[in-house]
């Protein structure tokens, strides 16, 4: 069994900075790759990105490249995503997911655990 909680949300200008954690429990999550989705008002959910297991792979949708930037720090049983250059758009729920096994980074049935998720607010 998984938790997950995320933290780091709030309200930010466009242009600014946010780092979201996402906190987990379990002895073996440093197995599991973990991915970002968000889910902004009156839309399906999507993706943001995703990391392995180790750390090395990142993947990212192409709304976010360049801005967003996704790590862990297993020791801490913690993943983190910056979000640079924040834009009025990406306001949303943002959660994380954690996958034993990873089949498709970007579908959200590859993902067993999700976290409550936290609210990002970019005011233009």
């Amino acid at each position: 069994q998984v938790q997950l909680v995320e933290s780091g949300g709030g309200l930010v200008q466009a242009g600014g900075s946010l780092r979201l954690s996402c906190a987990a429990s379990g002895r073996t999550f440093s197995s599991y790759a973990v991915g970002w989705f968000r889910q902004a008002p009156e839309k399906e959910r999507e993706i943001v990105g995703a990391i392995g297991w180790s750390g090395i792979r990142t993947y990212y949708d192409g709304s976010v490249t360049g801005r967003f930037t996704i790590a862990r720090d297993n020791a801490k049983n913690t993943i983190f995503l910056q979000m640079n250059s924040l834009k009025p758009e990406d306001t949303a729920v943002y959660y994380c997911a954690a996958s034993e096994h990873l089949r498709d980074w970007r579908q959200e049935s590859s993902y067993d655990y999700w976290g409550q998720g936290t609210q990002v607010t970019v005011s233009s």
